[in-house]
């Protein structure tokens, strides 16, 4: 009979087979996120002219000149007022939607259709569309208001604060709300029915309910969406690229729109660097707390 392998060999031989098969994430998770993170920060410490991307090492000049100015402080700002004011938004109008489509009535399977069309809708075609909607001359939305009588005269709304500022987080807190509605709805239909049965007996009325049954029960997945939605919302860019190219002046300006003006409008790498790194610490602390949480739930 031939020689069986020890449990020493075969742990070796498994171990080597799992290396195999994991080199290649690990190859490009260092192709796509480490390499890049370390080119961020080594062209930080450099002032590099973005068309020639040549220049001389200046140490962290670009960090005290980051910390020492205004534009990275209001950027900062804009970002968390951007963050929270369209988190805010995202959460009460997809927790509300949800508790609507989970309740039975005709064409409930159409509505939860049509309530993902903003998030699968493309960005480009929603501004275009959300323009025109703002627009102070032909503007729908001007036009409706001032025939119900809310407004005297058109409102410029990309172009004047805080119209400007209003009208983007309105935008997002419309594109991104689906994300909130599928995530909540999922949670919804797992609560157990003799949960809300209980409150009945005990004379709890449907705020009752949700406050005591429905929204405990939503607290855990509510988390984990609000800790989500704040890190993809912190870095967006196009949305707001594309509604107000961070004007009027700089009133909408975020962060990332900030690294993208320093990088290839004013062609300093650089700087743009150092901005992008400086961003990138902010957005560890949401990362942080969200690994935690997640940690700490499966555990």
């Amino acid at each position: 009979m031939p020689n069986r392998p020890n449990q020493t060999t075969l742990e070796r031989q498994y171990a080597r087979l799992g290396i195999l098969l994991i080199a290649p994430t690990v190859v490009v998770f260092s192709a796509v996120i480490v390499y890049p993170l370390l080119a961020a920060i080594y062209l930080s410490l450099f002032s590099i002219y973005t068309p020639t991307l040549q220049g001389e090492f200046v140490g962290i000049d670009n960090y005290v000149k980051l910390l020492s100015g205004k534009l990275f402080w209001q950027s900062l700002g804009v970002t968390l007022t951007w963050t929270v004011g369209t988190l805010t938004l995202q959460v009460i109008f997809g927790v509300a939607m949800a508790l609507l489509l989970n309740r039975s009535f005709w064409f409930r399977s159409l509505a939860r259709s049509l309530v993902l069309f903003p998030y699968f809708l493309s960005t480009v075609v929603a501004v275009l569309v959300w323009r025109w909607l703002f627009n102070d001359l032909y503007g729908a939305l001007n036009h409706i208001l001032m025939r119900v009588g809310v407004i005297d005269m058109p409102l410029d709304w990309l172009g004047s604060m805080p119209n400007a500022m209003i009208g983007i987080i309105l935008v997002g807190a419309w594109k991104y709300f689906p994300f909130v509605v599928i995530a909540v709805l999922a949670r919804l239909q797992t609560i157990p029915e003799h949960l809300y049965e209980a409150a009945k007996i005990d004379g709890a009325g449907p705020i009752a309910r949700f406050f005591d049954v429905t929204l405990p029960q939503l607290r855990s997945v509510l988390t984990v969406i609000i800790l989500l939605r704040a890190i993809w919302d912190f870095k967006e860019f196009d949305l707001i690229y594309l509604l107000t190219g961070g004007g009027p002046v700089t009133s909408t300006q975020t962060l990332a729109l900030l690294v993208y003006k320093e990088a290839f409008s004013l062609n300093q790498m650089g700087q743009a660097a150092a901005y992008a790194v400086a961003m990138m610490l902010v957005m560890l602390v949401f990362m942080v707390v969200y690994i935690r949480r997640t940690g700490t739930k499966e555990t």
